[in-house]
């Protein structure tokens, strides 16, 4: 099979499992009240939102946040940033909200820092949005939006090296609007 896929210019990628988990006391908890119901009979009444990591071939990073719409599966907010913090959580939810204001979704995340803290839920409050957040170390609880990541790192981000943050960022922007 090598040599057939060899001949024809195919190979194979293998995404690599990481884990590392950095104990925190989360200053606001929710019920994870989406239960893995990943359905929506229309827009906006379920957002899924994480953030993952890119690195370049030189080592810095950089960061992807994003909300997805189970209803139509689109993403209808990003922030690409080179760190990993409250601010670029925040600007996602704000772009969101500015191009949907009368949405009132359930808002399901993971239980990041950025996600748990007092002043992300009086954001969700004041939008009228009920928050969701998986169990701790359950990442099948947030399916959808991992499994975005998946694809969009598998699809793009493998298949090519990034020497700069400027062509990471039109990377994920085109195949974001593919």
């Amino acid at each position: 099979m090598y040599r057939l896929m060899r001949a024809v210019g195919l190979r194979s990628i293998c995404r690599k499992k990481k884990f590392s988990y950095v104990k925190c006391t989360p200053e606001v908890i929710a019920e994870n009240v989406l239960s893995r119901k990943f359905s929506a009979d229309k827009t906006s009444q379920k957002w899924l939102t994480d953030v993952t990591e890119f690195k370049l071939t030189n080592g810095a990073k950089a960061y992807l946040s994003a909300i997805l719409d189970l209803g139509d599966r689109s993403i209808i907010s990003y922030v690409i940033g080179k760190s990993n913090n409250n601010n670029l959580v925040f600007e996602t939810f704000d772009k969101a909200i500015e191009l949907y204001p009368n949405a009132k979704p359930i808002f399901h995340s993971d239980r990041g820092f950025q996600y748990t803290s007092k002043v992300f839920k009086s954001k969700l409050l004041a939008q009228g949005m009920m928050q969701s957040m998986s169990r701790v170390g359950r990442c099948i609880d947030n399916a959808p939006m991992e499994g975005f990541w998946g694809i969009l790192k598998v699809e793009m981000y493998y298949l090519r090296k990034f020497d700069t943050y400027e062509q990471l960022v039109k990377a994920i922007e085109d195949y974001i609007y593919y």
